[in-house]
């Protein structure tokens, strides 16, 4: 791939060519705001200048409800040997590329399944895809060509590619993004006319669960307009879940044995089967989940304190694995939680405590 055409220049759009760019490919940026693509140019993610010929692979990265009829502007044009979009739902923008009768063999539908909560192009990184999957969603019809290009996208982007059905994607995604993004939304919304005293007592569980929360809403109704049901039926199913908990809760508060037994017995069974579904989730580099141990260090909320504690790990020889930070309420410190390999936790508890570090048990 010598060049390309980035329509659209959004926090997606803007990382692809940002990433394309910085390995020599030719990206022309276009986006409804023009406004927008100078920005993304100013960045460096490529030029605003419309290409003079056909480019290699243009890439459609518009909002889901308006995928479909970008795509057939561009493919009637003719301004790619190739097409693919990053959109977050797959079957339907195929489907309206079919009933308006186009020729589908040089187009691929792909979704790079990284993101951040902030959008726009000044949100936009070059290595927002390292490491990441990127869906790929081929037919009998894709030309080997396109698929190659979208190959080639992907490994530019140092992404991981997936192949999958289109269908069969959608079904995922709002199994392990749309429905979540939902309830923690949910959740979220607890707080907003929460009392003062209750929500200062906010910690790292509920700040985990509600990060996803803060995404701009617009874009979430664009995502969830056009992947309806699978993410009704999930939540159809959650509601149940979420009767047969309310149901066992009140069982607690009875006076009666049995009816506390029962709700016991239910409550442990929704944590239980919690457990079951987290363990599935993929840990590092999206091998199998690892159980680390916690090596826990108070910290001065400080410039230099992490590359301070993550210097004197390397000098102890322990990589780790993992890190999370627990900010303190109302106090100018934190409680910064390294995860590492088991047999490595005393070796790097005893080192930092050499060097002054306080150790929490």
């Amino acid at each position: 791939m010598r060049t390309a055409l980035v329509i659209g220049t959004g926090l997606i759009g803007t990382s692809a060519a940002l990433a394309l760019s910085q390995r020599g490919v030719v990206v022309h940026l276009a986006d409804h705001d023009p406004e927008q693509a100078r920005t993304a140019a100013a960045l460096g993610a490529g030029t605003d200048e419309a290409p003079e010929r056909p480019v290699d692979l243009a890439i459609v990265a518009a909002p889901p409800a308006h995928v479909a009829g970008v795509l057939a502007d561009a493919m009637r044009r003719g301004v790619a040997r190739g097409y693919l979009d990053v959109a977050s739902v797959k079957g339907g923008p195929r489907r309206e590329l079919e009933a308006l009768g186009l020729d589908l063999s040089s187009y691929i539908g792909t979704h790079p399944m990284s993101g951040r909560e902030k959008s726009g192009p000044l949100a936009a990184s070059g290595d927002l895809f390292e490491g990441r999957p990127w869906v790929l969603t081929p037919t009998r019809d894709t030309d080997t060509e396109v698929l190659n290009l979208a190959l080639e996208l992907v490994s530019h982007c140092r992404a991981v590619p997936v192949v999958m059905d289109a269908d069969a994607h959608d079904r995922a995604v709002a199994l392990v993004s749309h429905m979540p993004h939902l309830m923690a939304s949910m959740v979220a919304a607890r707080l907003e006319s929460a009392e003062e005293t209750a929500v200062r007592l906010c910690g790292q569980g509920i700040r985990d669960v509600t990060r996803i929360a803060g995404s701009d809403p617009r874009m979430w109704i664009d995502i969830l307009s056009a992947n309806p049901g699978p993410v009704a039926d999930l939540l159809g199913d959650v509601a149940a879940d979420l009767e047969e908990t309310v149901r066992a809760l009140r069982a607690l508060q009875s006076s009666d044995e049995a009816k506390r037994g029962e709700g016991t017995a239910g409550i442990e069974d929704m944590l239980r089967r919690g457990n079951a579904g987290q363990v599935r989730v993929p840990g590092k580099h999206g091998a199998a989940p690892r159980v680390y141990e916690v090596v826990a260090v108070l910290i001065d909320d400080q410039p230099g304190q992490l590359a301070r504690i993550f210097a004197d790990a390397g000098r102890a020889g322990v990589n780790i694995e993992d890190v999370r930070i627990e900010h303190a309420t109302g106090q100018q410190a934190g409680l910064v939680q390294l995860m590492v390999e088991p047999k490595a936790a005393p070796v790097l508890s005893a080192s930092l405590r050499e060097r002054g570090w306080a150790i929490r048990q």
